[in-house]
């Protein structure tokens, strides 16, 4: 009661939902900058089971966005992202998975909801197609410069990523190629985090819509979406 005090004030939680949240467990896919923000209050939340999938080791150019790996470079992702959230908060158990999704893919079944937190369009294309085999909610979610985007997909009932886009774009970039301001993947990635929690408490999400952000000119553009009946992973014909 104590911990999670200011969170059970809040009517949409109140004692019902934090203890929901308690039992609840999620998959982080990518401990990189979306992940190092998202793990932080996933764990702070009371989230009962964190995953964190994640082959890479921290390296000094992480650290500028990186948070929760200070102090760990040479160590992987995962490793250090457990280590993080046992100082954070005991209640939270961690499953680390040193590798790639693309090695384990069967893990996304343990899990209540997914994080999309990986930073090539190629793992992400994979993971949407993943989840929605799986029916398997998840939160997309990728920023680049100064900017973001975020949308929640509930398999076969709301828009999947390849609804939007049918396959990987040729100009496509990525924060290792264009770079990314320190604070953007941290918003972004907190944002995926309160998906997930409003997911777990049943409240509204970011479906049917890719939410932009430009945080240079201060402008989020909300892009409605549609499923796609076509869609060679979710359509429906």
């Amino acid at each position: 009661m104590e911990r999670y005090s200011r969170q059970i004030k809040i009517p949409e939680v109140g004692v019902e939902g934090q203890e929901k949240l308690l039992k609840s467990k999620v998959l982080v896919i990518g401990a990189g900058g979306l992940g190092s923000s998202a793990i932080q209050f996933l764990a702070a939340a009371g989230i009962s089971r964190l995953g964190v999938v994640d082959y890479d080791r921290v390296d000094t150019s992480n650290l500028q966005r990186q948070t929760i790996h200070a102090g760990k470079v040479g160590l992987n992702k995962a490793v250090s992202a457990k280590i993080f959230v046992k100082d954070l908060n005991e209640d939270v158990k961690v499953d680390v998975y040193p590798k790639r999704i693309e090695e384990i893919p069967e893990i996304i079944k343990k899990y209540d909801i997914v994080l999309d937190c990986t930073d090539n369009l190629k793992s992400k294309f994979f993971i949407n197609d993943l989840c929605v085999r799986y029916n398997t909610p998840y939160v997309h979610a990728s920023a680049v410069g100064f900017m973001g985007e975020i949308m929640t997909v509930i398999p076969k009932t709301t828009a999947c990523y390849r609804c939007v886009f049918k396959t990987i774009p040729k100009e496509a970039i990525t924060s290792e190629e264009f770079g990314v301001i320190s604070a953007a993947p941290g918003v972004i990635g907190a944002m995926q985090a309160l998906e997930a929690i409003k997911y777990l408490l049943g409240l509204n999400l970011i479906t049917n819509r890719l939410l932009y952000m430009d945080f240079l000119s201060t402008e989020f553009v909300d892009i409605r979406v549609e499923r796609d009946p076509n869609c060679p992973v979710c359509g429906t014909i």
